[in-house]
């Protein structure tokens, strides 16, 4: 028999759909669009660094180092004050696709780096233009080298969606710890909310490394 002063199934159920509810339209969305972000806006941010003039780069650099080297609770609750005609829900999203894109930049960056130097020397000779160059040699390589690690990052931010209650934005977390506020039950809602990260966080991981052999042939 399960002691139900410790487990309580009747509370299980009860916090269930609204947990599910909020997973799907606030952990789930930031996740995804914010990763969308973070991916397209960290190549942008490599590509500045390693093809702009100086100023440019320079600027981009100090911008992006900023960013990664302030906490992300910071940066939340600095944009959700600065910006209030913005939804929280979009600032949180803007939020966390930027602070990641400066780390997905730097991912970037080493798999530029990662591609071999006879590369860059045959598109010289073929007369490739820059923009071919980058586009048809160079970021294909990048990327397959870059898959694990983008990977990573996107799982990271899923994890670290329960920040999103400092601009007042219930996430999954977020409904767990209002459910158990109101009954005095903690213990059933957070095994709960900790089993479903696992359950969409370990697929996730598995499609990655599939991902990441599919691209190395």
């Amino acid at each position: 028999m399960i002691d139900t002063s410790l487990w309580n199934w009747d509370h299980v159920w009860s916090a269930l759909p609204e947990m599910l509810t909020a997973f799907v339209k606030v952990t789930l969305v930031v996740t995804i669009v914010g990763s969308a972000i973070a991916i397209v806006l960290g190549l942008v941010i490599a590509l500045v660094r390693r093809s702009a003039p100086q100023p440019i780069s320079g600027v981009v650099t100090f911008l992006m180092n900023f960013i990664r080297m302030t906490p992300l609770v910071v940066q939340l609750l600095f944009m959700y004050y600065a910006l209030t005609s913005w939804s929280p829900l979009m600032v949180g999203i803007v939020v966390f696709g930027v602070h990641y894109s400066t780390f997905m930049a730097e991912v970037y960056r080493a798999g530029i780096d990662s591609v071999p130097r006879g590369q860059w020397e045959a598109t010289t000779a073929l007369s490739m233009s820059p923009g071919r160059t980058w586009i048809a040699v160079i970021i294909p390589q990048a990327v397959r080298a870059t898959v694990p690690a983008l990977g990573n990052y996107v799982i990271s931010m899923f994890k670290e969606t329960p920040f999103l209650v400092a601009v007042s934005v219930i996430d999954m977390v977020g409904a767990a710890r209002a459910y158990g506020g109101d009954h005095f039950r903690f213990t059933e809602v957070f095994i709960v909310a900790g089993v479903l990260f696992l359950l969409a966080s370990y697929p996730t991981s598995l499609l990655i490394n599939r991902l990441e052999k599919r691209l190395a042939y």
